[in-house]
């Protein structure tokens, strides 16, 4: 575990020291394109952080491959060269997309090449579990056309959802960490020597986007762009692949028992790995398939872009900036975690019971767009100004300006008001001086 954290750690500080100069760098380069009707922001912003999260995948990358113990992942798999090789490919499509921009097809081209290639260097799905079947081998050219397929949607997923500062990169990273702790499970807790390249992918992964987080939360200093939000598209779906088609399914039935339990019982632990990948990004393809349903209903490219997606409709609805960032967030993770929570304790009744819980209190939230939260008195000082209790300002003093050589004159006691001067009096220069008033009007 401490060379995990200490890749993450690494990753994560690289990203974050590298994101202050390439937004300087992307100001200078003019990668900041004009405000579209489809944005949130109001102000142009900087794009090309997907240049940092590179740098911060290859530090973990060089990190991780001199360490003891996450050495032997290189030496003994081959999934890490091709993370590299296809992530270098799709990042430079995306620096190329958010410099000029790209085509849609054209991209869709670039992403299926990406995944090609990682598939040409070992990275592919072999076999699919399937729950009360048993183990269902793939010929070479299902299994590419199945891991090209998994790619391109989990890169679009994440990319479509991108639309508010700190979502794709916060949900992403959330959907990493249940990851992690799944496939640390399986190498460390089982001894599935083939789940280590995944592990390594989810930590280099959650570096990235915490590293990012900062620099992205609201209002975001810089935009990962398609860049970065293709990049970490790929990993998840790198990750994804690899332990859904490299884990060796009997494998899994060697520490569940193999025996012949209730099916439910039996099945849904057991071949976890072919549900976990899809739930963790499950609301961003739930994103993804409303949308193509959505455009192409209307008579549209299901690549034109609109205000449609889930984040701009609890915008619609009364929720701020980072209330609907943080709706994403929880069922991000009620979702993934979840998932992660009843694959170890599959026969556990309270699981089910605090899932249930905590959907319906995210439905409460959800429909209550206009509650804010107050923090107590005594930590306001720990939370945003938007989170404190008012307080009623103070009384405004009045200052009468004074004439060059003369004092300045006094301000009143609170509450009481000055007799005003009658309009067409140009004599009288201090305000509520009656009897200069008085002699002014005599002698006129």
């Amino acid at each position: 575990m401490r060379e995990y954290l200490l890749t993450l750690c690494v990753t994560a500080a690289v990203t974050y020291l590298l994101t202050g100069p390439v937004r300087k760098f992307a100001i200078v380069a003019g990668a900041m394109p004009e405000i579209r009707a489809r944005d949130v922001h109001r102000e142009p912003t900087p794009r090309l952080g997907g240049i940092a999260m590179f740098g911060g995948l290859c530090a973990g990358l060089l990190v991780a491959a001199h360490l003891s113990n996450l050495g032997k992942v290189f030496e003994l798999h081959s999934e890490p060269r091709a993370l590299l090789s296809g992530a270098g490919l799709i990042w430079i499509l995306g620096v190329l997309d958010d410099k000029w921009g790209v085509d849609a097809l054209v991209k869709l081209g670039g992403q299926m090449i990406a995944a090609g290639v990682m598939v040409l260097q070992g990275l592919t799905i072999l076999w699919i579990p399937v729950p009360g079947v048993g183990t269902v081998g793939l010929t070479p050219m299902q299994g590419t056309l199945l891991t090209v397929a998994l790619v391109v949607i989990t890169i679009n997923a994440v990319n479509f959802v991108d639309g508010l500062d700190g979502l794709a990169s916060g949900m992403v990273c959330i959907a990493a960490a249940a990851f992690f702790l799944y496939a640390y499970r399986l190498w460390f807790g089982h001894n599935v020597e083939a789940a280590a390249p995944a592990t390594l992918f989810a930590a280099i992964l959650m570096g990235m986007c915490l590293g990012f987080l900062p620099h992205n939360m609201h209002p975001a200093r810089i935009f990962m762009g398609d860049s970065g939000s293709m990049l970490i598209g790929l990993v998840l779906a790198a990750g994804a692949i690899s332990i859904t088609g490299q884990v060796d399914p009997d494998v899994l039935n060697a520490f569940t028992g193999g025996s012949e339990r209730a099916v439910v019982h039996a099945t849904v632990p057991v071949y976890i790995p072919l549900l976990l990948p899809l739930t963790v990004i499950a609301v961003p393809v739930a994103d993804l398939l409303l949308a193509i349903v959505r455009r192409t209903w209307n008579g549209q490219s299901p690549f034109a872009a609109d205000r449609g997606h889930l984040h701009h409709r609890l915008l619609e609805i009364g929720h701020s900036h980072s209330r609907a960032v943080l709706i994403m967030y929880f069922w991000s993770g009620l979702i993934a975690f979840g998932t992660v929570a009843y694959s170890v304790h599959s026969a556990s009744t309270w699981i089910l019971l605090l899932i249930v819980a905590l959907s319906a209190a995210g439905l409460v939230l959800l429909l209550l767009p206009r509650f804010k939260p107050r923090a107590p008195r005594w930590a306001e000082a720990f939370v945003p100004p938007r989170y404190r209790r008012r307080r009623p300002a103070p009384a405004p003093v009045a200052e009468a300006a004074a004439e060059p050589g003369e004092p300045a004159a006094e301000a009143g006691e609170p509450g009481e008001e000055r007799e005003p001067v009658p309009a067409g009096i140009h004599g009288a220069t201090a305000i509520g001086d009656r009897s200069r008033f008085t002699r002014i009007s005599s002698n006129s």
